[in-house]
């Protein structure tokens, strides 16, 4: 079987969701380290953030999985576009299923 053409809006649906799920561990990731206080900072640095640094990252636990979602949704129209007149031109993709 060739792979002749990709949805682009069913690709982009997919990447967003594989991106927004890459960007919630990221955000879960930033968000402990800000929790934490950053590990070995400056005590002056760290006094002068106050309860800012908790909340940016419980900020990015919610805003890098919207982002990254809508990133991933571009990327992957664009990617699907490409593809379709790449495989137009030099042929498909053989898969085996």
């Amino acid at each position: 079987m060739v792979l002749n053409r990709v949805g682009p809006l069913s690709a982009g649906k997919l990447m967003a969701v594989l991106y927004a799920l890459f960007g919630l561990l990221i955000g879960a990731l930033m968000t402990l380290m800000a929790v934490m206080g950053g590990g070995g900072s400056d005590p002056a640095a760290a006094d002068a953030m106050g309860a800012l640094g908790p909340l940016m990252g419980v900020g990015a636990i919610v805003i890098l999985p919207i982002v990254w979602g809508c990133l991933g949704f571009i990327g992957g129209l664009i990617g699907a576009f490409l593809y379709n007149i790449a495989a137009k031109i030099g042929g498909g993709v053989d898969l085996d299923l």
